[in-house]
């Protein structure tokens, strides 16, 4: 019976422990559009909230969910202070069309390529679209799995519960 009582202790104490933990961005180089290197965990320092959305040409909810957010972005960014990275996973020989299609929606967003996947790995995910938030000190405070019309506003509270 002590045995059982101890384990129940631990096990409540791992669980606590993991649920309040905060995952920090990790320190992971990816690169711009123009080719230049750049660490993601350099949004984790600049004492903004950070929105950091992963996409892929090939993937219709990634675009909506972009072209949604570009909707009420200017708006997020007066009201919050914060900014939205995209970051690509598309390979090399996709890589080609991201300025253009960029270009052609209007984002207004950090563009940025994870062509060898190495951020997606380090953050541990598999599909796109992958959207993390991250508060001023630069934890991951909120992450979500795929889109369906409407997420952009669940994103939105999010960010207003990091602003009060």
């Amino acid at each position: 019976m002590k045995l059982f009582k101890f384990l129940s202790i631990v096990f409540t104490l791992c669980l606590t422990t993991s649920l309040f933990a905060q995952q920090s961005l990790p320190s992971v180089t990816v690169k711009d559009l123009k080719g230049k290197t750049v660490d993601i965990q350099d949004f984790a320092k600049n004492g903004k909230i950070t929105v950091i959305s992963f996409w892929a040409t090939w993937c219709s909810p990634c675009k909506k969910e972009l072209d949604a957010i570009a909707d009420v972005y200017g708006e997020w960014q007066e009201d919050y202070d914060m900014e939205l990275v995209a970051v690509t996973i598309d390979n090399a020989r996709a890589l080609a069309k991201v300025p253009g299609m960029v270009k052609s929606k209007n984002w207004d967003y950090i563009i940025l390529s994870d062509v060898k996947q190495e951020l997606q790995r380090a953050l541990n995910f598999q599909s796109v679209p992958q959207t993390f938030l991250i508060d001023t000190e630069g934890n991951i405070v909120y992450s979500h799995s795929g889109y369906v019309s409407g997420d952009e506003y669940e994103l939105e509270d999010k960010i207003k519960a990091l602003v009060k």
